[in-house]
């Protein structure tokens, strides 16, 4: 019995594989794959080893070049391994065909995203929104599951069966996607009552890409306990908190992480979520400071800011975790190599946005609570005017 618990505890053992190509050079491959482990950890498998290829581009039938994935599965064989994960979305006969190749499971970065949704959605909105992404994502992937069809060669009529069984399963599919789409349209509908139930108070909700450390600040704000893990997409269903920052009442919002390269289903079936960060009145982008590529991290927020008619709220940039940022070294001395923002410290950084931001952003440590009392100071500044627009007649705030 013993023995037998510990097998059911192993993780799976797992390779990254990701292509390098004019528009995605090894530095920033190497990025991506980085946070494919990071992924890969979430849904609680175990990353063992990478693959890349220099390509014009992917390989229509396998991903990579024939030769290479020999090699990989030759790896696979060797090291026992469970799990191939892609870290670009894989067409229905690519992942047909590199699973007959590998003989194991085969995921690409939308899959395993999908999965990592499924295992943490809690309520019953968060379940149907993640459905209807799955559903959406396997509806052109339906071939694959018939695949037991080719072994009957040659019989005259075997091919019709397989494809009216597959036509059977799409119109099933097509149904089950229709009665999602309804069941949201309903749960949106009911959620917009809620919102307009909440009255005139200000709003503000917290973007950002995910695992910066949104739901752990609103904890701190709010004193309550909102679910905060060091995982990617810990949050799913917007989670609300009432606050107050001395006579100012304050409704706060906590929305779902943004990624990059952020599945097209999900961002279709987390509308409504985002139905929170279009009417609020005020936006807190929250920023993991102590990540190399956070610059980057913001221009995907606001990509999809702008996309949802939301850039140009008021906004407080605020940049997190700042006891855990380290600069890179630079040697004043060094004439060779040019001095850039990955140099930059957190004085030169906190110029630089109270510039861009004019004075709307603020440098904080939520785990270590350092400059909180001046992120409510700041917020404050913001929401207080639109408070007053609102109440004229409620002097308290002069």
């Amino acid at each position: 019995m013993i023995e037998l618990k510990k097998k059911s505890l192993k993780k799976e053992k797992a390779i990254l594989i990701g292509v390098i190509h004019q528009l995605q050079n090894e530095e920033k491959s190497n990025e991506y794959l980085d946070e494919l482990e990071f992924l890969t950890h979430t849904a609680g498998a175990e990353s063992v080893a990478r693959f890349t290829q220099k390509l014009d581009h992917p390989n229509p039938k396998l991903f990579l070049g024939p030769g290479k994935m020999e090699d990989i599965k030759k790896y696979i064989i060797d090291n026992e391994i469970d799990l191939a994960v892609f870290d670009d979305e894989l067409t229905p006969s690519q992942l047909k065909n590199i699973e007959r190749l590998f003989e194991i499971k085969v995921l690409d970065r939308t899959n395993l995203i999908l999965d990592i949704f499924a295992s943490r959605a809690q309520t019953s909105y968060a379940r149907t929104q993640v459905e209807l992404a799955q559903y959406q994502y396997l509806l052109p992937r339906l071939t694959r599951m018939w695949t037991h069809l080719e072994r009957q060669k040659g019989g005259i009529g075997m091919r019709g069966p397989g494809e009216t069984q597959i036509e059977t399963d799409r119109r099933i599919i097509q149904s089950k996607i229709s009665l999602l789409k309804k069941q949201l349209q309903k749960i949106d509908k009911q959620m917009a009552t809620q919102r307009s139930n909440r009255g005139k108070l200000v709003r503000v909700a917290l973007v950002g890409y995910t695992n910066v450390g949104k739901s752990t600040l609103m904890n701190l704000l709010s004193k309550s306990n909102v679910l905060a893990e060091n995982k990617l997409f810990a949050t799913l269903d917007t989670t609300v908190r009432k606050i107050q920052i001395d006579n100012l009442p304050l409704l706060v919002s906590d929305t779902v992480g943004f990624i990059r390269k952020l599945p097209t289903q999900l961002v279709e079936s987390f509308k409504s979520t985002l139905d929170e960060v279009r009417e609020a009145d005020v936006l807190m982008h929250i920023v993991d400071i102590s990540h190399p590529n956070f610059m980057e991290h913001i221009e995907s927020v606001n990509k999809i800011m702008t996309e949802i008619e939301s850039i140009d709220k008021p906004s407080i940039m605020v940049f997190n975790k700042i006891d855990a940022y380290k600069a890179e070294p630079y040697d004043d001395m060094d004439l060779i190599n040019e001095r850039t923002e990955r140099n930059f410290s957190i004085d030169e950084w906190q110029r630089t946005w109270m510039a861009k931001m004019n004075g709307h952003c603020v440098f904080i440590s939520a785990t270590e609570k350092d400059n909180i009392q001046e992120l409510r100071t700041k917020l404050y500044q913001i929401a207080a005017p639109i408070y007053a627009q609102r109440f004229p007649f409620n002097q308290f705030l002069y």
